[in-house]
């Protein structure tokens, strides 16, 4: 018995182990059934308890007003009992109800055998009393005539008036024993009073019964009930999984269709077609990303190779191999710087990188930028003016802080016409400092200024690198600003300059 019970145990187990292998909607079902059976099992049990105690309740004031009207009748009080002669008419108060008109198997009723008179579960009149007196040591006394032969249960052990179920015969009953005491305390005997409770049985029967059996169809119900809301519930899920199934690159662009609902359903589908757009998003800023980049690198190639292969068909003046060498040279270098960059936004999107930031004295800094520069803005007879106060300095990273700075103000010299000016400006604003960089070159139309930071664009369209740019250099800025904590904003009209402002933190 014992090696069959831990079989069953572990045949459960390794059933509620493979209960996540079932659908979504078969444990749903399955959850919600469980967690509800026990809730209507516990239900059940208490209403039947409770239906229970009722009724034995009721039998139970009912035997205490029946041993009131027997004591009454007798002139008897249980706390000084004089005799057991004043119980004289206990044998004709067998029957509350009149017997049958024959008399024939009723108890209380006359019949010619004392066998015929046996209480059994069959011939038993629900309102039928037993009543019973016995002395100290359990010997009867008086009885009434519907225990026939049959004696009630005694029990020494229960000095106090008590109620509890016993039977003789076939039949259950429910049953009092009331100790009647002398005017000293001492029992002298005791009065038993008992009613069937065949009704009581057969209710709490049948409700047993209809519990049992109304348990497995009441679970059986639920879980098909349950398994139909759980498909119907799960059925977006199921169109975003057939969705998401057919969405390929190539139709990038479709979206989950909404449900009616706002809830968590709907809270799931525009989260996805949200991430879906950032996806759509990257994916064409890949594309368009790759196309430039083998854009700028096959064009500088292009032209060292067709200017190769010019240099080699005929023998050539030194001056001119010199200069054509030198002019590769230049393309090969603005590719390597080209690779360059796009190492260095490679790094900082792969590695997210940290920026080491210090306290940086912004005078001397700048400084250091623009006499790097000089030279180039000499060579254009671009004049660069400072307004730049010793004492800010700012927390930055000093390494970016310099890309930031070099790239801003070779635009600036770049895209500036011949014998113009640039301003560079530096001021306290509350907690930060502000730096601006004015140019007076052929500045950006109004349209173009949200597009300047995308990698590899350019203002002119047709890609002309005669500038030299290659288009990363201001979406190097805007990572590397973006990495600090720097606001930066661009202001410029087409042929009214340029102004760069830059909002650092102050240290």
């Amino acid at each position: 018995m014992e090696k069959k019970t831990t079989l069953s145990i572990h045949t459960l187990t390794e059933w509620w182990k493979n209960l996540p292998a079932f659908s979504l909607r078969n444990r749903i079902a399955i959850y919600y059934t469980v967690a509800t059976s026990f809730l209507i099992a516990a239900v059940f049990t208490i209403i039947y308890f409770m239906v229970g105690s009722v009724v034995y309740r009721q039998f139970d004031e009912e035997i205490k007003k029946e041993v009131s009207e027997i004591l009454t009748e007798a002139n008897v009080n249980p706390n000084d009992f004089k005799g057991f002669d004043s119980f004289k008419d206990i044998e004709n108060s067998a029957v509350r109800r009149a017997p049958d008109s024959d008399g024939d198997n009723v108890p209380g009723g006359k019949s010619d055998n004392d066998a015929d008179n046996v209480p059994t579960a069959n011939n038993m009149n629900v309102d039928t009393e037993f009543i019973e007196i016995v002395n100290r040591s359990g010997e009867v006394v008086k009885k009434s005539s519907s225990l026939s032969w049959c004696v009630l249960a005694f029990d020494p052990s229960r000095p106090e008036a008590t109620y509890f179920n016993s039977s003789f015969g076939e039949v259950a009953i429910r049953q009092i024993q009331v100790p009647l005491k002398n005017s000293k305390g001492i029992t002298e005997g005791f009065l038993i009073v008992a009613v069937p409770t065949k009704n009581a049985i057969i209710v709490l029967h049948d409700l047993r019964l209809v519990f049992l059996l109304s348990f497995p169809l009441i679970i059986l119900t639920l879980f098909i009930l349950t398994r139909l809301i759980a498909v119907k519930s799960i059925r977006p899920v199921e169109k975003i999984i057939s969705t998401a199934e057919k969405m390929t690159q190539v139709n990038l662009h479709q979206r989950f269709a909404l449900p009616y609902h706002h809830d968590e359903l709907y809270r799931l589908s525009t989260t996805i077609n949200a991430m879906l757009d950032r996806m759509q998003d990257a994916f064409q800023r890949e594309k368009q990303f790759t196309a430039d980049a083998s854009h700028e690198l096959k064009t500088p190639l292009a032209t060292v190779k067709g200017t190769l292969e010019v240099l080699v068909r005929k023998p050539r003046e030194r001056e001119h191999y010199e200069s054509r060498i030198l002019f590769c040279l230049q393309e090969l270098n603005r590719m390597a710087s080209l690779i360059d960059q796009l190492l260095m936004l490679a790094r900082y999107d792969r590695h997210g990188l940290r920026p080491k930031t210090d306290r940086v004295v912004l005078f001397t800094h700048l400084e250091e930028v623009i006499a790097r520069k000089r030279p180039e803005a000499k060579e254009k007879e671009i004049a660069i003016t400072t307004t730049l106060p010793e004492e800010l300095s700012v927390r930055a990273d000093p390494a970016m802080l310099d890309i930031i700075f070099d790239n801003i103000i070779s635009n600036a010299i770049k895209y500036s016409p011949p014998e113009s000016a640039i301003s560079i400006t530096t001021e306290q604003v509350e907690n930060s400092v502000e730096c601006t960089i004015v140019d007076q070159g052929i500045g950006i139309p109004e349209e173009k200024i949200n597009s300047i930071f995308e990698r590899f664009y350019r203002v002119d369209e047709s890609r002309n690198s005669g500038t030299g740019g290659s288009g990363l250099g201001l979406s190097i800025v805007k990572k590397l600003t973006d990495l600090q904590n720097i606001k930066i904003s661009l202001k410029s009209g087409k042929g009214k300059g340029t102004t760069v402002r830059l909002t650092i933190p102050s240290a």
